[in-house]
């Protein structure tokens, strides 16, 4: 099953999405900011990273701009996940694959997830 790194500096946030994701089968790993989002990365094969975007260290938008200059994860699709509306432009072209606004339901997510990871799976 994909492994997915979910980046949050809030525990509730994290929580939540990293059971949606656990209850259809996929591993996740997850991080509190940019910084151990990319030593996480650069030593583990992840297939998908979901970011928030306002993180302490290294926001989302810096640590997408990480990803894509590393030629090991550069491929590696990213979801930002987070409460701000106005920064989708910013995002997009850090190199993010999708700007989702919370709050987002479970079935939105796990859609998202299922099409950037190219698989189907029984519910």
């Amino acid at each position: 099953m994909p492994k997915i790194l979910v980046v949050d500096d809030s525990p509730v946030v994290k929580k939540i999405v990293t059971t949606t994701l656990v209850k259809k089968g996929f591993e996740v790993r997850d991080a509190l900011d940019g910084v151990a989002a990319l030593e996480i990365l650069l030593n583990e094969k992840i297939d998908l990273v979901i970011t928030d975007l306002n993180m302490p260290k290294m926001d989302g938008l810096q640590l997408t701009r990480e990803i894509r200059k590393n030629p090991t994860c550069k491929r590696i699709p990213v979801i930002m996940l987070t409460t701000n509306p106005s920064e989708e432009q910013k995002a997009l072209e850090a190199g993010a694959n999708l700007y989702l606004k919370k709050p987002v339901t479970s079935e939105e997510l796990i859609s998202h997830v299922q099409k950037f990871l190219s698989i189907e799976m029984r519910s």
